[in-house]
């Protein structure tokens, strides 16, 4: 699929209120980011595209990209050390096999809303919001 008509199909705001939710709970950040064009691995190209946006650089190593190529029908999750710490591949992968379901089906926005609120979840349990928390990155789709 054309990221084009990936991006038209996307309920941006249902998204991006997600996002604000499931932050408003945690310190962790979570950002989403669609690729254009083609590639061969999502996974060593969302950790490229993690490091480029500089999601390392969040003071409690806790943030999570949801990486999606469309043209490639690929995506991937990727969290900073302190989040995998945590969590562990396991918990990455259960997320993947459910958000994978739902892009199957062409249902793209519950694919990476169910994605959000399950990372959001695992976040706030590890993660909860203090009082000194800031927004440290764009909650916006990418």
């Amino acid at each position: 699929m054309r990221t084009r008509a990936f991006l038209s199909k996307l309920e941006h705001d249902r998204i991006v209120q997600t996002i604000r939710e499931a932050e408003s709970k945690t310190s962790g950040e979570i950002r989403v980011f669609v690729q254009r064009g083609n590639l061969s691995d999502p996974l060593v190209a969302a950790q490229k595209k993690f490091r480029q946006l500089r999601m390392h650089k969040t003071r409690e190593r806790n943030a999570v990209l949801i990486f999606v190529a469309p043209r490639a029908h690929k995506f991937a999750v990727v969290g900073d050390q302190a989040i995998h710490e945590k969590c562990g591949d396991e918990f990455w992968q259960r997320v993947v096999t459910r958000m994978r379901t739902h892009f199957q089906n062409e249902n793209f926005s519950d694919a990476l809303v169910e994605g959000i609120k399950e990372i959001g979840s695992v976040m706030a349990s590890h993660f909860p919001k203090t009082l000194g928390n800031a927004n440290e990155l764009p909650d916006d789709v990418i």
